[in-house]
């Protein structure tokens, strides 16, 4: 080395500059994981946030979303293609550093971000979050995974099917192997089905709207939305479809009450519970498990129509303020409490329907809280097990002799759902209670691919819905 060499000046040390986009993206994976907090609440406030202070346009939003949901929807791939790629244990990389990794690896594999741009802005994001020596590491990892496409590492990572049907689907389709084969069981069928179903949890879920009976009609809806930017629901016929990236609080009956936000698989079960015929009178329903208000402000609605009345009892009282923000406004008497299911305040037959939307898994919702499925473990369907036997047997103590309970769950588990109402009905862990299945399928004119009932499971590769579950009873001693 000459003696100019010697002496020419260092590089400067350039400050890694902050992308807001991938900066809030990264912010959002981090409570996923920190605070087990859900995407679907944090994201919104920090999308708004940015927004009024002038970071964010309309395409950042779209941006920041889709690498948040992106990266929780294809974790498990995304881990596998990480884990081919380092010369260590996946548990034994940081889960910040981790974040990083996977959604770089989501913008290569996910994405139509070039490739430079996909590496070059993940590794800045690096550098910020996490230093300097890091980032080293997270340009080399991407700088791997640059290799092959998502097809070709897929087919590097995953068993073959005919080798391990079950772990070949966990990895190409990013979901526990566990809930994969629960889902199988619950599904039945082959392998065509299986990968549907899959698929359609990865997937971006519409936003539907309900509109409230006597507050508002879907025609209204679609007037507010205009031709381009709303379509009549499928099957529900208080539904209403957004077109991709319609924002519902835009509308002023979304605002006031007289419409909501509500998946149709939820109104289905609300509508087909009214729908089912009862002897004798019918002017006491019951929602038993009522927040956050969704089908209870539907109920409400369908009930105060009729000329019935309609309580409102939700265990957490933060979750009955909810509740009572839903029903706010509604035409028809109604009354929102505070109270826990399995120890009702009200007598043995007071009611003519009761809906008991029981705590469960969620697994039914996994396209809208993708991180549902890295969070549950197998283990805790043994917790809600006796909560939801013991919610539907004060449901069927609540009703009158010919009325109707409908048990209702986000999940299509069998644990969760047909196993939990022979178990009620044959006394397993209880007295046995004198009630009968009422066909819930009539119920529902229209919708196809309901099995083979008399209970009713929706599903998101079939219905474009959640994969809700109803059981309907009537009592009968």
């Amino acid at each position: 080395m000459n003696d100019q060499q010697r002496r020419r000046p260092a590089k400067p040390h350039r400050r890694p500059q902050k992308d807001p986009v991938r900066f809030l993206a990264f912010e959002v994976l981090r409570a996923v994981d920190e605070r087990d907090a859900y995407a679907n609440l944090v994201l919104p406030p920090l999308l708004k946030k940015a927004r009024a202070k002038g970071d964010f346009d309309g395409r950042d939003a779209a941006l920041a979303t889709e690498l948040v949901y992106g990266t929780l929807r294809r974790q498990g791939t995304y881990d596998a293609i990480v884990a081919a790629c380092i010369d260590r244990p996946l548990r034994e990389v940081d889960p910040p550093v981790l974040d990083v990794l996977n959604m770089g690896v989501h913008q290569l594999l996910g994405t139509r971000i070039p490739t430079h741009a996909a590496v070059s802005a993940s590794v800045e994001l690096a550098r910020v979050v996490l230093g300097e020596g890091r980032a080293k590491f997270v340009n080399a990892v991407l700088r791997k995974v640059t290799a092959h496409d998502l097809d070709t590492w897929v087919e590097r990572v995953a068993p073959s099917y005919e080798e391990d049907a079950e772990q070949h689907l966990s990895v190409v389709h990013s979901h526990p192997r566990w809930i994969v084969s629960a889902l199988w069981d619950a599904l039945g069928g082959g392998r065509a089905g299986i990968e549907d179903l899959l698929e359609a949890d990865n997937e971006r879920p519409e936003v539907t709207l309900v509109a409230r009976p006597g507050r508002s009609t879907t025609d209204e809806l679609l007037d507010a939305l205009g031709e381009e930017s709303g379509l009549p629901g499928r099957w529900s016929p208080y539904a209403v479809r957004m077109a991709e990236g319609g924002e519902p609080g835009a509308l002023a009956a979304v605002r006031d009450g007289s419409a909501g936000v509500q998946d149709e698989g939820s109104q289905l079960v609300a509508a087909a519970l009214a729908a089912a015929p009862v002897e004798g009178e019918d002017t006491r329903w019951l929602d038993g498990c009522a927040g956050p208000g969704g089908k209870a402000a539907l109920l409400a609605a369908l009930a105060a129509g009729r000329g019935a009345a309609l309580l409102a009892a939700e265990k957490q009282p933060h979750r009955a303020r909810l509740v009572e923000r839903s029903l706010a406004g509604n035409p028809g008497p109604y009354q929102v409490i505070t109270a826990d299911g399995t120890r009702p305040p009200w007598r043995p037959g007071s009611f003519d329907r009761v809906l008991m939307d029981v705590p469960c898994s969620g697994l039914g919702a996994l396209r809208r809280r993708p991180e549902s499925r890295w969070r549950r473990r197998a283990e805790d369907l043994e917790s809600f097990a006796p909560l939801q036997r013991g919610l539907l047997r004060e449901a069927l103590k609540a009703v009158r002799i010919g009325g109707v309970v409908g048990y209702a769950t986000c999940s299509p588990h069998l644990a969760e759902t047909r196993v939990v109402v022979e178990d009620v009905l044959k006394g397993r862990g209880g007295a046995p209670v004198e009630a009968e299945w009422v066909d819930a399928r009539p119920l529902l004119p229209g919708v196809p691919a309901l099995g083979d009932g008399p209970d009713i499971q929706l599903w998101p590769h079939l219905h474009g819905t959640d994969a809700m579950y109803l059981a309907l009873l009537r009592r009968t001693g």
